[in-house]
């Protein structure tokens, strides 16, 4: 049985110990194939020992300024040990593992189409974020069962980590954003409000829950910003 997954890579330079770990839909799409090495978290490893030949994956932009889906792949080798987890030049060199006793695993992906819709995480965070029963109207093709799909995602849940199994009903809705876009760009956009001082007759600001919502917000978003790390000396590097 075909299994699906979600895997994060970075689309923008970073250079990590002298060598940018720097993966784009471009990269995936000119290697064709690519070992995802790098991953240096246990429950991602663990996922990606999971994971068999034929297996579909999400190619997601991570830790860049528009994270979201780009292009559709499907693992091409099963896990096997990551051998740049004891190479002193790799981004992600492990001292502590033992090649005769290998801590860190890798698939191999291979890269099959781009998405011809960018499918953005804002957009996946507002279909979640919908209140009703019905998706919302810009992309109410998706239907019930697809909103329930992305509403359960963990990719909206619990997003930092940087493998991620995908049910077979979000897929489908995936593949169908991708496909029909059609969504309403400018309601990603959220209009910025004025920030109004309130005052108590001594002059103290009134810090109340607004302050307080507004702090939670912003680290959220930061924690979305950062997503796990991604690809390697070849232009591939995965930590998370």
């Amino acid at each position: 049985m075909v299994q699906h997954w979600l895997m994060k890579a970075e689309p923008d330079s970073r250079i990590v110990k002298g060598k940018d770990v720097k993966f784009s839909v471009d990269d995936f799409e000119a290697m064709k194939t690519t070992p995802w090495e790098g991953v240096r978290n246990a429950e991602a490893r663990n996922l990606m020992k999971e994971m068999c030949v034929g297996d579909k994956v999400l190619f997601y932009h991570s830790n860049c300024k528009t994270p979201g889906i780009a292009a559709f792949a499907k693992v091409s080798k099963e896990a096997h040990p990551d051998c740049t987890a004891w190479d002193p030049e790799h981004p992600y060199y492990d001292a502590k593992t033992d090649k005769n006793n290998p801590k860190w695993y890798m698939v191999e992906v291979t890269f099959h189409s781009r998405a011809a819709n960018f499918v953005p995480l804002s957009l996946l965070r507002r279909i979640a974020a919908s209140p009703g029963p019905d998706a919302p109207s810009d992309v109410e093709y998706i239907g019930n069962d697809g909103l329930k799909a992305i509403k359960d995602m963990a990719l909206v849940s619990r997003g930092r980590l940087s493998v991620q199994r995908v049910e077979g009903e979000a897929w489908v809705t995936i593949e169908l954003l991708a496909e029909k876009g059609g969504w309403d760009e400018g309601a990603e956009r959220k209009p910025k409000q004025r920030k109004t001082k309130v005052q108590f007759k001594d002059d103290s600001p009134m810090n109340g829950a607004s302050s307080a919502d507004s702090v939670a917000a912003s680290k959220k978003s930061d924690l979305d910003k950062k997503g796990p790390t991604r690809r390697s000396s070849r232009n591939r590097g995965t930590r998370s």
